[in-house]
């Protein structure tokens, strides 16, 4: 194959950008590749070729169980309001008195009808394992489909905060969450909603303060790098990296004991992580998770943990951060991945009600409190005795709107019903397909690629992040590892792929991961098609070292 036409400076610049940003420009790339190939294809009546493109972590499945539920929860909600006002086209406000009951009249009524079996289990859990009054449970979810009042309370509706924290219990704390702490969840407009709160009232609470010191768990999804670079928060950012090898060189994508012991500085007041990472998509080890609690607990006790735990679900017993530093943990987790409900826009923040934050609010300066109290001052009679998870809520509506506050209630009876269908039978079902699925499209990219990672029984394989460094050292030895080096910017070999063969992937680099490292999502493409791409990967490292060899292998003979 030809090198690629762009100059290195322009990769250089281009590389600069975001590699959400950068993506656009592979994209362009492979849509004119692919639009040459279908036009000499179309001559030769052959197919055109298809760009591919894992450059994105939007998944291609849904679950159709939860969502055939909400279908059918619409038809009786609307039922529910027909029975208060009968004119066309005009309903009333559901009633709480009844309300199970009449359920289980339509659902008797309508034994075909798509969804009614899904939403009848999803009820019957409420009311059989977590003990809600039946009236009550089923009209939360009637009134809140409808969507007839604002959210009320507007953290989150009563019984559904309950649905969700017991899915969380399960899905996310490996059913052992630390004991005598309550988890209270704030539902946002899905994760990077939930990020921009987190961050947002730290700073409007003094807990963090422009130029403050944190820590990111790199590699890492590319906000929590950007976020803290803005003149809004212009973070000292210190970075714990992972960057341990396995003995055959092979990237091991773990966090080495002298990284992690950076956590010890008491001037670091907050660590982000993503949990299973993205991209390596592993999750955080027992020796790392223990070495945390350590140092919160003997060095660094006022430390601030945000944890995104949004692809937990795709390893077998996962344990949150948050179970290991319940008092210091903010955790963060949308339904986006698991469920294929990025449109949806539904996650959560869960903190638990004893934790270090509201202490470090209590503990503020004088003249802080006092700004504070004038802050939410209109929402209680006593604003130095709210908690920070309300604060949020507050925050997210600049305060003075906060009695129109929280998630829209449609989204919340999707998210509950999420939830519910994740803690049934079918819902396990289903995790276990999306598990073998991801995995299944990882060996054939590495089939394809010919390419070796680490064998770790902790790897959630929603992406993959391959290290063409590492991977050229192994293979031929340092002296080709320099010529590559030397002579090819990091982004090469994805401008590359664009141009010569429709494929787009993301560079590593861009997430704070060794800079000749390259990111697939496994989520987004036909399972054949990573042993597509892993064929073309190959063809570009060929490349490489085919043109290392007409060069007279410079700097050594590869061994």
């Amino acid at each position: 194959m030809p090198k690629a036409t762009y100059s290195r400076d322009k990769m250089r610049s281009l590389a600069a950008l975001s590699p959400f940003e950068l993506k656009a420009e592979f994209i362009k790339l492979a849509e004119a590749h692919a639009a040459a190939a279908g036009a000499e294809d179309k001559q030769k009546h052959q197919a055109a070729q298809q760009m591919l493109n894992a450059g994105r972590g939007n998944p291609n499945w849904i679950a159709t169980g939860p969502r055939e539920a909400f279908l059918a929860l619409g038809h009786f909600a609307l039922g529910e309001s027909r029975r208060v006002w009968t004119a066309d086209d005009l309903g009333g406000m559901p009633a709480v008195p009844g309300a199970a009951a009449r359920f289980e009249a339509f659902r008797t009524a309508n034994p075909g009808l798509v969804g009614v079996e899904m939403l009848h289990k999803c009820i019957r859990y409420g009311i059989d394992t977590l003990g809600f009054d039946p009236d009550t449970w089923v009209h939360e979810l009637v009134d809140a489909y409808i969507g007839d009042n604002y959210p009320v309370p507007d953290r989150i509706l009563t019984c559904t905060e309950q649905v969700i924290r017991t899915y969380l219990h399960q899905e996310v704390f490996d059913g052992k969450a630390a004991a005598g702490n309550h988890l209270s969840l704030f539902a946002t407009e899905g994760g990077t909603a939930a990020m921009c709160y987190v961050f947002d009232s730290l700073m409007k609470n003094g807990i963090l303060a422009r130029g403050d010191r944190i820590a990111l768990m790199v590699p890492v999804f590319t906000p929590y790098i950007e976020i803290p670079e803005l003149d809004t928060y212009a973070f000292d950012v210190v970075e714990i990296k992972a960057d341990l090898f396995a003995e055959d060189g092979v990237r091991e994508w773990r966090y080495p004991e002298s990284e992690v012991a950076k956590l010890a500085d008491p001037s670091i007041k907050m660590v982000c992580l993503v949990n299973p990472s993205n991209p390596p998509s592993l999750a955080l080890s027992e020796r790392v998770a223990a070495q945390m609690a350590g140092i919160v607990r003997d060095q660094n006790p006022n430390l601030i943990v945000v944890t995104d735990d949004v692809y937990g679900t795709f390893v077998d017993g996962f344990r949150t951060i948050a179970a290991d530093l319940p008092r210091n943990t903010i955790l963060v987790y949308s339904y986006s991945k698991h469920f294929g409900a990025t449109g949806w826009r539904v996650g959560v923040i869960g903190i638990h009600d004893d934790n270090v934050i509201d202490e470090l609010i209590a503990a503020l300066p004088d003249a802080e409190k006092a700004r504070l109290a004038k802050r939410y001052g209109t929402l209680t009679l006593d604003p130095g005795a709210l908690k920070f998870i309300d604060r949020m809520v507050a925050d997210s509506r600049q305060v003075a709107l906060n009695h129109t506050a929280g998630l829209s209630l449609p989204q919340q009876v999707q998210m509950a019903l999420f939830s519910l269908f994740g803690l049934l039978e079918e819902g396990q079902a289903y995790k276990q397909l999306l598990q073998e699925t991801v995995r299944r499209r990882l060996g054939l990219l590495l089939e394809g690629s010919g390419m070796t990672i680490n064998d770790d029984p902790k790897r959630a394989c929603y992406y993959i992040e391959l290290d063409l460094m590492a991977q050229a050292k192994r293979e031929y030895g340092a002296a080709f590892a320099k010529y590559l080096e030397a002579n090819y910017e990091p982004v090469d070999a994805l401008f590359r792929l664009a141009e010569q063969t429709s494929v787009v992937l993301l560079n590593g680099g861009g997430f704070d991961g060794p800079e000749w490292s390259i990111r697939a999502s496994l989520a987004n493409l036909d399972d054949l098609d990573y042993l597509k791409i892993g064929h073309h990967v190959r063809r570009i490292f060929d490349d490489y070292h085919q043109e290392w060899v007409d060069a007279g292998r410079p700097g050594g003979n590869g061994g």
